[in-house]
């Protein structure tokens, strides 16, 4: 596990999958270059980030109407991960969220969205160019 240190390291990529039903991209970041975390919910990310510094998250964007000052989830973990200039967020999200989704980007430095069916051409070009290119 990347820690945050430097070297010769792998970057890392950390993938949040918390309601899923597509398909598992792990291998298309393994070949991108990178090594993967994986957890279930933005709550376990939150507690991995305490230790890791990942250089891309890839995470659902899920709407969630209940809310009343927030949109989703995912602002918690944002608001930390903008502390790190490197750190490049690529969501994933539903179309008929992206207004919503709008918000949350108008707010907070998002590298990529990607709609659902996922892309994976688009995908590959959205992930950040790694060493072992």
């Amino acid at each position: 596990m990347n820690h945050g240190a430097t070297g010769t390291r792998a970057p890392t990529l950390l993938s949040i999958i918390e309601l899923g039903g597509y398909p598992d991209f792990k291998s298309l970041y393994r070949r991108a270059g990178y090594e993967v975390e994986s957890v279930a919910s933005v709550r376990k990310a939150l507690g991995l980030l305490k230790n890791l510094t990942p250089d891309v998250i890839v995470a659902e964007f899920n709407y969630q109407s209940d809310f009343r000052d927030r949109t989703s989830s995912l602002e918690s973990l944002l608001a930390v991960v903008q502390r790190s200039a490197k750190t490049r967020v690529i969501l994933f999200y539903e179309k008929e969220h992206e207004h919503q989704l709008v918000k949350l980007t108008s707010r907070f430095p998002i590298h990529a969205s990607l709609p659902f069916p996922i892309d994976i051409a688009v995908l590959e070009q959205s992930l950040p160019r790694t060493a072992a290119d």
